[in-house]
């Protein structure tokens, strides 16, 4: 495969062509709910622009609706996973093997216009270097047409061709004959624990059970590498809750990520407004369906109609209008050392990466980067500090970011 180099030219101040400057204004258009934030920084920061030029590369083409970028150690290459169920790995001269050999069977069915089920999430176990294990989020299919969003374990051959070993860690709870809302990210915490996002699936009736403590819908779990329980999980001897929460109240969380501290960071999707990054703690209650800042897509309030109730947390950080977002990462490198710390988000409605720098657990700015390649649903950075980005799209594609000479 012949690279195609792309530069993009986004230096602040500077006399561009004003093509680029569209590129990276922002206008944050009409509200969908006309809510007073709780806390300034809540919503709608300041619209920067990064001092920066990129280079951009092609690394692979010819993918499925991508979902989920994995780098593998010691520059061995990519895992990518294909919503339609296949895990591929991709060298870094842009080799896309054949499908990886294991992986389980896959729940792929639409929902009218929209397919937001299949094999979603990849990530290498934090003792990957000993044991070979992968880590897969997917939908599950169950009897009678129903699924779940589930998460596996298995161990990647030396070659890269196979999973063996395959098996469930987590599997959600009760089954849904609705194919929506899965969420699903599986992070580690550094202390032998993952932890795995979920969706409501959707409907006026299952969206309810994301406040109950008797089911997995709309919750973050907690489990145990091996997909055991925590002892200390919030719930953990109380008959009325599934010991696994850690906690609840969420719509469709598609993103998460683990701050260099420790600390996880969720992203779920909203309604019409309301897209929410949560820090979710042991036991908390996040709201949905209860409370949101957003509306009904067909208009009307949501739950209550009210953003906040006293006994369900806030969010961090909220969009209205929304940016549909992918999954996050925190960047970490040298080679955009004025980001450290920042999140980079892949946006799906809000085109390329949305990156939102933080003081504390409050943003303090947000930019709209690489708007040219649509809709992104993940973003991986890598050991040098460049980063990749899929494109969520039936010929996805796998692009690589680095930073231009200066005065490219």
């Amino acid at each position: 495969m012949t690279a195609a180099k792309i530069t993009t030219l986004t230096a602040l101040g500077a006399l561009v062509a004003g093509s680029v400057l569209a590129q990276e204004a922002h206008e944050w258009g009409r509200r969908n709910a006309d809510f007073e934030p709780a806390f300034p920084e809540q919503t709608r920061a300041e619209i920067v622009v990064s001092s920066y030029s990129y280079e951009t590369e092609e690394l692979a083409t010819g993918l499925e609706h991508p979902w989920a970028i994995e780098a593998l150690p010691d520059d061995a290459g990519l895992l990518v996973t294909e919503r339609s169920g296949q895990l591929r790995h991709v060298a870094m001269d842009g080799t896309v093997s054949e499908p990886i050999a294991g992986v389980p069977e896959v729940f792929n069915r639409s929902a009218g216009n929209s397919t937001q089920a299949g094999l979603l999430d990849v990530k290498t176990g934090p003792d990957f270097a000993e044991t070979r294990h992968v880590y897969l989020t997917y939908s599950k299919p169950m009897s009678d047409g129903m699924s779940v969003t589930a998460a596996a374990r298995g161990t990647l051959s030396e070659d890269m061709t196979e999973l063996t070993g395959v098996e469930d860690i987590f599997v959600q709870d009760p089954p849904s004959a609705s194919p929506m809302h899965y969420g699903s990210r599986i992070v580690f915490d550094g202390e032998g624990h993952a932890f795995v996002t979920t969706g409501e699936h959707f409907t006026d009736e299952e969206r309810q059970m994301a406040q109950e403590l008797d089911n997995t819908y709309g919750k973050v779990v907690r489990i145990n590498l091996d997909g055991s329980v925590p002892e200390d999980n919030p719930f953990v001897g109380d008959e009325d809750a599934m010991d696994a929460i850690w906690s609840y109240g969420h719509r469709n969380v598609q993103g998460a990520a683990m701050r260099e501290d420790g600390t996880l960071l969720t992203l779920e999707h909203g309604p019409a407004g309301g897209d929410e990054i949560n820090i979710p703690q042991p036991g908390a209650n996040y709201g949905w369906p209860v409370v949101a800042y957003g509306t009904r897509y067909g208009g009307g309030p949501i739950g209550s109609g009210e953003p906040r109730q006293e006994g369900m947390e806030e969010p961090a950080y909220y969009w209205d209008p929304v940016i549909a977002p992918g999954d996050m990462t925190f960047y970490e490198g040298e080679m955009f050392p004025e980001w450290e710390g920042d999140l980079l988000i892949g946006g799906l409605v809000a085109p390329g990466i949305v990156r939102l720098a933080w003081d504390g657990d409050r943003v303090s700015e947000e930019e709209r980067l690489l708007r040219e390649f649509g809709r992104v649903r993940d973003v991986e950075v890598l050991d040098d500090g460049s980063f990749l980005l899929a494109t969520d799209y039936g010929d996805g594609q796998v692009i690589h970011v680095t930073r231009a000479d200066e005065g490219g």
